[in-house]
């Protein structure tokens, strides 16, 4: 399959392109209800915002278990990537249907579970597929342009979103968009993807985790994943509620409207997108775990004005776009680079496995984040407001992790 493609995009194989087009179709979806999910429970359900922390960090629970799955499943002979991301895109259907009707705690807790499932298969079999037909000096950018895709995908969700509900305030509808674009991604799969894994051994699921989580490299690269992850996070579901909640306007008015709030977001991932590639081509230059430092520096700059943000008297809207447009370019400084890195430090054969691992990282930093999130908000002004600064503070212990990878890695590396 040949087609032509703009000057300023990297050649890769059409197929990449073909499942970036597929995420971005199920991402819209997501974009539906990411930013909106938590403003909707606690706001017109009436739950708790520690009891939604709890049910999205609940999804991790699943997610564990799904990653194991997942990975051991994109390397073995019968299940392959192809049927792995069938089976996860029929999960998180299922799931998002589920929240369209979600009217409790315990249903809450239900769909988030189903969903912590669905994208436990999938990150493992997905990025195993772009590592599968790119080359090592294509992957920064091949990554680069499969969040891209989510990125869009997302901004044109949160987008749409914000529109249904300014116009009809109807918050469920989000839910059953979101579940009708993973049938969407499972027909682009079902016809586009064919199966791309090189390794027809038939290794048992136990060996090959044995392996990876005996590989020191990764599981101390591992700690600090689970810090980024809990970072971005943080974005994704506590600080719309913060701005939401939390901030005092200088006309009197509590926090930003919802049609701030998705502009706002909006902003957030068009800016990601805009990034993405120019960065990824930029950071080539660089060894990986120096990006990752990098990344740690500006995760710090973009949550300390976060929290100048909740602590200003005026200007609140441009100290939020501000903030927004810095922890852009933290997280797409960190997704193509971490998954590259694993990449590189995996066996061909086990690829499926040692992504699932990094996968887990997602799982663990997704049941940290939100319930700390949550809990930092349910807790006095004073305290929401300097719960940035901790995160802030935070990337200290990050950066010393990776100086610890890096010598690591370069001791492995080094001839006998």
């Amino acid at each position: 399959m040949k087609f032509s493609l703009p000057a300023f995009l990297p050649r890769l194989p059409a197929q990449v392109w073909i499942l970036a087009l597929g995420r971005l179709l199920s991402q819209v979806g997501t974009g539906f209800t990411l930013f909106y999910a938590p403003i909707f429970f606690v706001n017109q359900v009436g739950l708790s915002a520690t009891q939604v922390g709890l049910g999205i960090g609940s999804a991790s629970i699943s997610g564990v278990l799904g990653r194991v799955l997942g990975g051991s499943f994109a390397d073995s002979a019968f299940w392959g990537r192809r049927r792995t991301l069938l089976l996860s895109a029929v999960i998180s259907a299922i799931a998002s249907f589920n929240l369209a009707f979600a009217n409790s705690f315990p249903t809450f807790v239900i769909g988030n579970l189903l969903m912590g499932m669905g994208m436990g298969l999938y990150w493992p079999a997905t990025e195993a597929v772009v590592a599968d037909l790119t080359t090592p000096d294509q992957r920064n950018e091949a990554y680069s342009i499969t969040r891209l895709s989510d990125a869009l995908g997302l901004g044109l969700g949160v987008i749409f979103g914000g529109l249904v509900i300014s116009t009809t305030g109807f918050y469920r509808a989000l839910f059953i968009v979101d579940g009708i674009s993973f049938l969407v991604f499972f027909a682009v799969i079902y016809r586009s993807i064919a199966e791309t894994n090189p390794s027809h051994e038939k290794q048992s699921t136990q060996s090959g985790w044995k392996i990876a989580l005996s590989d020191r490299r990764l599981l101390i690269y591992a700690i600090v994943n689970v810090m980024f992850t809990s970072y971005i996070v943080q974005v994704d579901s506590t600080v719309p509620l913060y701005f939401t909640n939390f901030l005092q306007m200088s006309n009197g008015q509590k926090g930003f409207a919802p049609g701030t709030i998705s502009a706002l977001f909006a902003w957030y991932l068009v800016f990601s997108v805009v990034c993405q590639l120019p960065i990824a081509r930029f950071l080539n230059r660089l060894r990986r775990p120096q990006v990752l430092m990098l990344s740690a520096l500006i995760w710090g700059v973009g949550f300390l004005l976060i929290g100048v943000t909740g602590r200003a008297s005026s200007f609140h809207l441009v100290w939020a776009v501000l903030a927004l447009s810095v922890l852009a370019i933290a997280t797409v400084t960190y997704t193509p680079i971490a998954s590259a890195l694993v990449v590189e430090l995996a066996p061909e054969s086990l690829r499926g496995v040692y992504l699932g691992v990094n996968s887990q990282c997602w799982a663990i930093g997704y049941f940290i984040g939100p319930p700390l999130g949550g809990w930092a908000l349910d807790q006095s002004p004073t305290f929401a407001n300097h719960f940035w600064l901790f995160l802030a503070l935070s990337v200290i212990l990050a950066i010393w992790i990776l100086q610890v990878f890096d010598r690591l890695v370069k001791k492995t590396n080094q001839p006998g």
